[in-house]
Parts: C-alpha cells; structure tokens; sequence
C-alpha cells in the first residue's frame, strides 16, 4: 500500500475520534445539570414513598404522599437558595472553598433542624390567616398544598434568576394568597402583613448598618494602625467574644425551642458568659498565631479565617433550626388536619417531616447552592475575611435586636443587607479618602466624575435584581398561591 494513502487513513481516523470525543465531551457539559436534577426527583420520590410507607392505606393518605414530595420539593428549594446567605461571605472571602463550605453546611443545617428545631410550629405562618374563616378542612387542606407548592416554586424561580430570597416570606405570600382565595381578603390579618412588609426595609438596612459599623471599628482600630499585628492581638479576642455571645444569645433565643424555653434576659446572660468565656480562651491562642506575622493587612486575613468558619457554621446550625420548621409548617399541618379531621392555628412536627427537611435542604445545598453562594459571596461586592465576618456578625448581632423589638426580620435579607452594608461603606470610605487625596493634587491628576462611577465597589445589577426579588416575593407568592388553590380546588375537590 502506498504510504500517503496510509497516511490518510490516520488523519481520518484522528478526525473522527476526535469528533467522538467532543461530542462526549459535550454530552457531558449537557447532562451535568440532569444528573442533579434527577438526584433532586428522586429525593422527591423518596419522600412520597415514606410518607405512603408509614400511613399506608389510610384515609387521606394519597394527600399526604403528595404534600410530603410538596415539601421535599420546598427542603431542596431553601438548601439551594437561602443557606448561601450563611455560606457565601465564607466562601467569597477565601476562608473556606467551596466544597468545604457545602459539606459543614449540609452538617449543621441538618443538626440544628434535627436537634433543635422547633417541635411546634404556627402553621398559619404568625397569624397571616384566621383559622375561623377557613372553615371546611378540606378547603384547609387545598390551601396548604397551594401555600407549600407556590412558595417552593418561586423560590426556584429566584434562585434559577440568582436572586437570594426568603423562604419564610415565600410560605407567608403562598399561605396569604390561598387564604385569600379560600375566604377572601378578609380572612387576611393585615396588621400582621404590615409588620412583614416593614421588614423588608428594616432587615436589609438595619443589617447593612451593623455590618459597615464592625468594618468601620476594624478600620480604625486595627487596619490604619501603624503596628497592626499588635492592634489584633488587643482586639480580635474582642471581636471573637462579642460573637461567641451574640450566637449564643441567637442559638438561645431562636434555636432551643425544642429543648428548653428561654427569654431574652436568660439569653443575653448566657450570651455574655460564653462570650467572656471565648474572650480569655482566644486571646493566647491568637497571640500565638500572629507571631512572625508581616505588619501589613493580608497577615490580617489570617487572624479572621478560623473565627470567619466557625461564625459560618454557627448561622447554619441557627438557620436550620429556625428556618426549616417554618417551611415544613403546612406539611405539618396538612398531616395534622388528614390524621385528626381538624385544622389548628399550631401543631407539632412530626419527625419524619423534620428528617424530609433536613435532608432536602442538604440536597439542594450539595446540587444547586453553588450558583447563590457565589452570588453572596463575590458577585456582589468584594469580600476579605474581615469585612465577611462583619456579615456574619452583623446576621447574629440584627436578629436578637429584631428580637427584643418584636420585628419580624429576614435571616436572608439581613445577611445579604450586611454584604450590601459592607460594600457600600467601602464606597464611601473610598471616595471620601479619593476627595481627600484629590484637594492635593494638580487638577490635569484629578480622576474624572464617569471614572468614579465606573469604580463603583458594589455591583448595581445584582442591587437591583435582589431588591426587587424581595419587594415581589409576597406578592409574586400569593398570586401564584391563589392561582394553585383554584386549580387544585377544581380538579380534586
């Protein structure tokens, strides 16, 4: 044979392996969103099954097999979209990777929905809706499913936008919007909605504050200070302190329900113990770490890392044990109104139901949360371990003063509020340190007006599309909720 014509043969034979191989390759790149996807079904089927397995034949049972993958769907939908808000300021600021961060995240949500979840929830999400004029248990029923299935649907709608939103004002709107339809607006507590409504500001805002003003003290205790190693050692055991307290005053205020009841006074008390505890146990061992330090701001980020961690883990054991009651909340009542013939304003979680959420927020976590914790954690603002643990400080710190106040609050906006709070305050600090240098210099030096907006530190886009998710949840929920219900209602009722 002649050699060219064997020569040709393999230059074929490359082309079409090479062929072959891009078309795997792109099989690949194809099927990768599936495989998650048929994970997140088969979680769902699962949870159906169980459900059926353990009431069997029962009358009403087909209900409850359907609201238990109804709530498996909603478990997956917070694990993708609101633990990012705990996880995504770790992340962006390099103190943990991402698979770290997902693997302590799934951890301490599901110990803290297991352990100290709330073992009794209103299923009437804090009084949206009165009981009284929702009369027919069925219609009850139908309400709930519709509440359950169009909140977890807008929350995936959010995150496949990439907008963090609340799940917990997600299930108010799907509750409120079902009430409406079930018996009208009057049926509406709109006083309650009113609070809900002004939360929208005074989570973000109140967080965003707390936020700029622990980035402001680090600022000028420790980063402008000529010996800067010096000036952590005097004040991160504080900071360490002031957090231990604050997450034990959160964790015994919002995530030991189930164990022991506790007031606010208690809490606070045993917040300042722990924390004065954490205080003279920090202090050496951030000596000791910081020996042989460089004086410049990037040793600073290696203070911060461990203490950043452990505040992340924290807000994910809290936010498991305060958050996932609220979600499974009208898949326990749904239970509760099929088991008894009855509907009632509070009704205690079943174990089953707390297993489907804890473990379909991890789910969602480990399929899906990748998108949002990037979001949070770089996509918004830039974020170093410093101005990362002022967000989680900032998450705890809002939460017990939303407490003492009797405001309802969003775990979700204050978190992303303090990312928000953080960036903003950079800009500020930024121009007016710019203004100042600027009166020094030759005026041809000075850095034009279209420059300066062009170097803005917090990304407009992503402001905007997160403002408006929050401001449209409850609506966007309840009108989608109302529509559920009828559809639900016409079909099987």
């Amino acid at each position: 044979m002649d050699m060219s014509d064997d020569n040709n043969q393999w230059a074929t034979l490359d082309k079409d392996l090479n062929r072959i191989s891009q078309v795997e390759y792109g099989l690949t790149v194809v099927a990768r969103p599936m495989v998650g996807l048929g994970v997140a079904l088969a979680f769902i089927i699962v949870a159906g099954i169980a459900a059926a397995f353990i009431f069997g034949n029962q009358p009403g049972s087909a209900i409850i097999i359907a609201a238990a993958a109804l709530g498996a769907y909603m478990a997956i939908n917070i694990g993708a979209n609101d633990v990012a808000n705990n996880m995504g300021p770790a992340v962006g600021a390099k103190a943990l990777t991402m698979g770290g961060a997902i693997v302590i995240a799934a951890f301490c949500e599901s110990a803290g929905a297991l352990l100290a979840g709330g073992d009794v929830v209103s299923t009437i999400s804090k009084g949206i809706i009165d009981p009284s004029a929702v009369s027919d248990t069925s219609i009850f029923v139908w309400a709930m499913m519709a509440a359950l299935l169009s909140s977890a649907l807008w929350v995936n709608l959010a995150t496949w936008v990439g907008a963090p939103v609340s799940t917990t004002h997600s299930v108010v709107g799907g509750v409120m919007g079902a009430g409406i339809a079930a018996a009208g607006f009057s049926a509406v507590n709109w006083s309650s909605m009113s609070l809900i409504a002004a939360s929208w500001v005074i989570s973000p805002v109140l967080g965003g504050l707390v936020a700029a003003g622990f980035l402001a003290f680090i600022k000028a205790k420790i980063i402008y200070q000529d010996d800067k190693i010096a000036a952590a050692r005097i004040w991160v055991p504080v900071l360490v302190g002031i957090m231990m307290g604050a997450f034990s005053t959160y964790l015994a205020v919002k995530g030991l329900k189930k164990l022991v009841e506790i007031n606010l006074l208690t809490a606070l008390m045993i917040g300042a113990g722990i924390g004065a505890l954490s205080y003279v146990a920090s202090a050496p061992l951030i000596r000791k770490q910081s020996e042989g330090l460089e004086n410049r701001n990037k040793s600073l980020k290696v203070l911060f890392g461990l203490p950043l961690v452990i505040s992340a883990a924290l807000l994910s054991f809290a936010h498991g044990a305060n958050d996932v009651a609220n979600a499974v909340g009208p898949l326990a009542a749904i239970v509760h109104a099929q088991e008894f013939g009855e509907f009632a304003g509070k009704v205690t979680i079943p174990q089953w139901v707390m297993v489907i959420g804890a473990f379909g927020i991890s789910f969602g976590l480990l399929l899906f949360g990748p998108k949002l914790i990037r979001m949070v954690g770089s996509q918004i603002t830039k974020l170093n371990p410093m101005r990362a643990y002022c967000v989680a400080l900032s998450a705890a710190i809002t939460v017990i003063v939303a407490s003492w106040l009797g405001l309802p609050v969003s775990s979700t906006h204050i978190a992303v509020g303090g990312v928000f709070g953080v960036g903003f305050f950079r800009e500020w600090h930024h121009n007016r340190r710019a203004r100042e240098h600027s009166a020094k210099r030759a005026p041809e030096k000075r850095i034009a007006a279209e420059e300066r907006r062009r170097r803005k530190l917090v990304r407009r886009s992503h402001f905007m599309t997160i403002v408006a998710a929050w401001v449209i949840t409850v609506p966007a929920a309840a009108g989608l909720s109302a529509i559920v219900f009828y559809m639900l209602t016409h079909l099987f009722a």
